[in-house]
């Protein structure tokens, strides 16, 4: 038996390239004229483009958005002899990252309307930590699916504990609370680049942001060997490197993100009508918070059916993510967990849905999925 061919995939990264073709064919070509392919003029454009975007004084490329908080914290001191707290309904790339830095995570449930850390079983964690847990010294909340975290309550909870705030903002480039761009509230802020997201490279990439100049340069020694000076380690450092081309495609693209965002909130939009009035659960928006809709999530109790229906009208949908890391076989048992013991991670995990999203979807893809949906 064969399948439906999808008309309408869930992501679709190639579309993202059709459309800007031109500006990145150019970008290419330019990066490649230059005969400097590793931390030359393209990545220091970017960073420098990338720092004015988010409206933050430094930016720090690397090769991808797990070693960004790798390096994040490496560079605030955080390894062995600390814990991070996170949560455990993300990409298993937070809880890694932790991991890869030495550090040893402990995972907090979510809040199930916004799948992000819930704040208060945060506070919780932080004033009575787990037994045989080294201290937290900082806390990574994701800002999920597009939207940010509760940071108000995140960053009181991180000040009077004496954590270090790092925000993951892998899937919120351009999201918003009180008017203010998310990667802006912590310490250090890190972004994956991957061709999916938001704002995607043609490959993997990452950037931290920082307001700190002396973190910026830490942070730069670090992802080259721990260099200051060319091939003399001050530091014990990595190779972790945003490449000349991948630099070129990403500053070709900056300047078209505030408009994909809008184009994914429309997108978003023409969903919640269709869903009113439905069993399906759309996603909830925070009031104060500006969503840029990385996925568009709905949770419906018979996930499998709706996926069936909807791939026979060749519609594609994705899960993120379908098991939660403290119960995937290499954390499973051995990772410290909340009170909460992620109940409501699991809960989700067996019920949310991501739709298509991204800008390319045209009018006609777009009421294709609204029809199918009802």
């Amino acid at each position: 038996m064969t399948s439906t061919p999808l008309s309408v995939p869930q992501a679709n990264p190639g579309a993202g390239y059709r459309a800007l073709k031109p500006e990145i064919d150019a970008a290419i070509q330019r990066a490649l004229a230059s005969g400097w392919y590793v931390l030359g003029e393209e990545g220091r454009g970017f960073e420098r483009e990338f720092a004015a975007w988010l409206g933050i004084p430094h930016a720090v490329g690397c090769g991808n958005g797990t070693d960004a908080l790798a390096l994040a914290l490496r560079a605030l001191g955080i390894g062995p002899g600390c814990a991070v707290a996170t949560v455990s309904h993300t990409a298993v790339a937070t809880v890694a990252a932790i991991e890869m830095a030495g550090a040893t995570p402990v995972l907090i449930d979510i809040d199930p309307r916004h799948y992000t850390i819930d704040p208060v079983e945060l506070d919780t964690v932080l004033a009575h930590p787990p037994a045989g847990l080294p201290p937290i010294r900082a806390v990574i909340p994701v800002h999920l699916y597009g939207q940010a975290a509760d940071l108000d309550a995140i960053a009181a909870t991180c000040d009077r504990h004496g954590a270090a705030m790092i925000e993951d903002c892998s899937q919120a480039h351009g999201a918003t609370l009180h008017g203010r761009t998310v990667g802006t509230f912590g310490q250090v802020a890190c972004f994956s680049l991957y061709p999916t997201k938001n704002l995607g490279a043609l490959g993997d990439g990452g950037v931290i942001a920082t307001a700190d100049t002396a973190l910026a340069e830490r942070l730069a020694a670090l992802r080259q060997y721990g260099w200051r000076r060319h091939y003399i380690s001050e530091d014990i450092g990595v190779n972790s490197r945003l490449d000349e081309l991948q630099a070129a495609i990403l500053r070709a693209k900056l300047p078209h993100l505030h408009a994909q965002n809008a184009r994914r909130a429309a997108i978003a939009a023409r969903y919640d009508a269709a869903l009113a009035g439905t069993a399906i659960t759309p996603p909830a928006r925070r009031p104060e918070a500006g969503h840029v809709f990385h996925q568009y999530v709905i949770r419906v109790p018979d996930r499998a059916a709706l996926q069936a229906r909807l791939r026979e009208r060749g519609i594609g949908t994705g899960v993120h993510y379908p098991v939660p890391v403290h119960l995937q076989a290499a954390y499973c048992g051995r990772v410290a967990l909340g009170p909460a013991a992620c109940r409501e991670s699991e809960r989700a995990a067996a019920e949310v849905l991501s739709l298509p999203m991204y800008p390319e979807l045209t009018d006609a893809q777009v009421d294709q999925v609204c029809t199918a949906l009802t």
